[in-house]
């Protein structure tokens, strides 16, 4: 059956009530913005005048950040260097309600830092500062550590990878025996290169393309898809695979269910920055209050449709995830085509 007002309701008003462990590569997010009104003499590329910047939270700290909004409580672990980036990031944190106590100083790693120079609302380019060899024994350890003392007392654990040396194939392996072992739902959201190592979880969030490559067949068609998403399903042991498709929606494959589609919500699209820790973040504050796996399809794809509307990252809040989904409701009911399954998935 689809959402009804009343299952939104009761849903919206369990998000807020759990702990979430988000661990990976934690970065720090700086924008430069300006206007273009010229052509370098130099080379043939824009000048842009700097006009104002900012900073924000990115990776798994916009993801922790996107938990947090809705609110549940988030609990950041991961690696930061001994540098100012790191101060900056602990403020932004602070700022969040989020603590920085369990993050893990390693001074041999800068704060990778992400910089986007923006002019008229588009990104020109990009600058990564970042070491993205593999954390130490020791470091890795610690990390172990925290988890182990926080996991009893953990609603989900997301793991947030981006391919920074954070999430090493041992201490994903070690995370993931930990959290089936407590029966904790663990939640990953993927660098491709690394697909074969996500073995046994409870959710892996890949999108199109990140999920044909790891199953080595490219998404063409609806035949393409069902291929890969069941495919990928049986090969990691997984309990759900939930694949991001950009305006055609999102596809969620389990061992629960029949394959569910759920349409975009978006209205428009301005920047798909963070997009992706939106969606992991909502679906798994909706699984901590008791939705089932398609129902949090939906609450993810709504947040996601709202994100992109926004420049930059940017978190929704439980107020605006229902503002969000009343205004798609119809007859009290949220307007959202299944394809394969109903809403319940029966």
């Amino acid at each position: 059956m689809p959402l009804t007002r009343e299952r939104i309701d009761e849903l919206l008003g369990k998000i807020g009530h759990s702990r979430v462990l988000i661990i990976g590569d934690i970065m720090l997010d700086e924008y430069l913005l300006g206007v273009v009104e010229r052509i370098s003499p130099e080379a043939p590329v824009p000048v842009v005048e700097v006009t104002s910047n900012r900073t924000n939270l990115g990776g798994a700290a916009n993801v922790a950040a996107n938990i947090r909004a809705l609110g549940d409580e988030s609990i950041l672990i991961g690696t930061v260097g001994a540098d100012d980036a790191a101060e900056k990031l602990g403020g932004l944190l602070e700022q969040r309600g989020i603590s920085r106590e369990y993050m893990v100083t390693d001074p041999e790693r800068p704060t990778t830092i992400k910089t986007r120079l923006i002019a008229h609302s588009q990104q020109v380019v990009r600058f990564d500062r970042e070491k993205r060899s593999p954390l130490s024994e020791q470091i890795e350890a610690r990390i172990l550590d925290r988890v182990r003392s926080l996991i009893e007392s953990t609603g989900a654990v997301i793991i947030s990878d981006y391919g920074k040396g954070v999430i090493t194939p041992t201490l994903l392996k070690s995370v993931t025996d930990l959290c089936n072992e407590h029966g904790v739902f663990i939640a990953v959201d993927p660098k491709e290169t690394n697909f074969h190592n996500y073995r046994r979880v409870s959710l892996i969030t890949p999108n199109h393309h990140e999920a044909g490559f790891a199953y080595g067949r490219k998404i063409l068609n609806e035949e393409d898809l069902h291929e890969v998403g069941n495919g990928l399903l049986k090969k990691l042991e997984a309990r759900s695979i939930l694949i991001t498709r950009g305006p055609q929606g999102m596809s969620l494959f389990s061992t629960e269910h029949e394959p569910t589609h759920i349409p975009t919500f978006a209205r428009q699209v301005f920047d798909v920055t963070g997009a992706g820790d939106t969606v992991i973040a909502t679906f798994v504050a909706a699984v901590c209050a008791g939705a089932t796996l398609p129902e949090a399809s939906v609450f993810a794809n709504v947040a996601a449709g709202w994100t992109v509307a926004e420049i930059g990252t940017a978190t929704i809040s439980a107020k605006q995830l229902r503002k969000e989904m009343t205004g798609h409701m119809k007859d009290g009911r949220l307007e959202a085509p299944v394809g394969d399954a109903e809403l319940s998935g029966k």
